[in-house]
């Protein structure tokens, strides 16, 4: 397998597709505006994003295979590497494609990196919703950079009503059971990698399948497949844009409720049980409980009842009449208050999807997407999230696809001090399950 910081002595700028790097260039220069890169000449910016390369005591110099790969055109990129080949495809369930192009149509560069942008557009358009288009490219982007490029059969990605198909050569460098838990990426090319994440479109920290998993658990979709195929030496990801299949007993159903709305829960596709006067009775039972979660919700918010004797055998004790702000800390368990803030961040990345809803998703889109937002834009965004709900630190991170810690140190405490969000615990700094609310009072004034 060739190396792809490879040096091909050969090839020059000549062999480059200059709009390619001119789009390149104008997105690196959006994402960071006060770069000194901007200012330089051509080579040399190939040469500090690895697309070129120079061998050391000699004058030999030229571009790098990842930078062949991002931006050269079909015909010269499979001089190098024969068995290229990109290609897209889509059918509404029968055997003829509504839309198909390949990286051999002559009708555009043949890279991978237009060959990204092109799809990116496609899936952005089709896909409503943000956050599953968002999981898409995601994927889309693993798939390009961990891909064998000298192997057979070529990167392809095709759409069916009911699914999504991400193919490529090359085998995991990673046991397939921990690709959506694993926290180490592999990289088999680790300048194409770079030359993507330095436009902000992926991470080295292995965490991006793992994301989609949790955002298609969001969604109710069935769980995200991987197979590998050994003896064609290839890796395929399936997306299944069908709900998970699950028995519910009837019990089960008349365990939800309206005051999932009231908690801030906005869970689109919970089924709410209605509250009628015959059904006020038997209200401390714990399971069948007319007005009671099932254990099916997420931990933090797993019961609530309505009458404030009855307590459910979860940590999590909320009083309803308190609307969830209730700062009487004796609703808690004892052992709960040796929790600190250290442990807070220590488990920012453990955040419970299921308490994530679409909405927030939606709201908080637009941090995800670009890594450099003004900090007016960055707290409006904030703002909105906790409009619709209290929300803790290692959620606003989950969301917002940024560090506790800059969250916290860079836009929170700020949002505190002008009054304009408060604590749920303001007594107490570093309880476990502190969060922070929207002050309805800063709009009265």
């Amino acid at each position: 397998m060739l190396q792809d910081n490879l040096i091909l002595e050969h090839y020059g700028l000549n062999e480059l597709n200059f709009d390619t790097i001119k789009s390149y260039r104008d997105r690196f220069a959006e994402v960071k505006q006060a770069h000194p890169w901007n200012a330089l000449e051509t080579k040399e910016f190939l040469y500090k994003v690895g697309a070129w390369g120079k061998v050391r005591d000699t004058h030999k110099e030229g571009v790098t295979l990842a930078g062949l790969l991002l931006f050269s055109e079909e015909r010269i990129i499979t001089e190098v590497l024969p068995q290229y080949f990109l290609e897209y495809r889509e059918s509404k369930g029968n055997e003829e494609w509504t839309e198909r192009f390949t990286s051999q149509d002559g009708t555009w560069s043949g890279n991978i990196f237009d060959f990204y942008f092109h799809i990116h557009e496609i899936v952005r358009n089709s896909e409503p919703q943000p956050s599953i288009a968002s999981s898409l490219t995601e994927v889309l982007i693993n798939m390009l950079i961990h891909a064998d490029y000298n192997g057979e059969g070529g990167v392809i990605l095709e759409k069916q009503p009911s699914h999504y198909v991400f193919s490529n050569p090359g085998l995991l460098l990673v046991p397939t059971d921990s690709v959506f838990s694993n926290t180490v990426s592999q990289l088999r090319n680790p300048n194409i990698v770079k030359l993507f994440s330095l436009l902000g479109l992926c991470e080295r920290s292995g965490s991006g399948l793992k994301k989609v998993k949790q955002n298609w658990s969001l969604h109710h979709y069935k769980t995200p497949a991987i197979d590998q195929d050994v003896s064609m030496h290839r890796t395929v990801v399936t997306l299944s844009l069908s709900t998970q299949e699950r028995q519910v007993s009837s019990s089960e159903k008349d365990t939800y409720h309206t005051s999932a709305t009231d908690s801030g829960n906005n869970f689109k596709d919970v089924e709410k049980y209605q509250n009628t006067p015959e059904n006020n009775v038997e209200i401390d039972s714990y399971n069948k409980n007319k007005y009671s979660y099932n254990k099916g919700l997420i931990e933090e918010f797993k019961s609530y009842n309505n009458d404030v004797n009855s307590f459910n055998k979860e940590d999590n004790y909320y009083n309803n009449e308190s609307n969830l702000y209730n700062n009487d800390v004796n609703s808690y368990i004892n052992n709960h208050n040796s929790y600190n803030n250290e442990q807070e961040e220590d488990s920012s990345n453990l955040v419970n999807v299921e308490n994530i809803d679409t909405k927030l998703w939606d709201i908080a889109a637009l941090a995800r997407e670009k890594k450099r937002l003004s900090p007016n834009q960055m707290e409006h965004i904030i703002l909105e999230l906790c409009k619709e709900k209290p929300l803790m630190l290692k959620e606003f991170a989950y969301l917002l696809e940024r560090t506790p810690d800059g969250v916290r140190n860079n836009y929170l405490t700020k949002l505190l001090r002008k009054g304009q969000l408060q604590l749920k615990y303001p007594n107490q700094p570093n309880h476990p399950k502190q969060a922070y609310l929207f002050n309805k009072k800063d709009i009265e004034k």
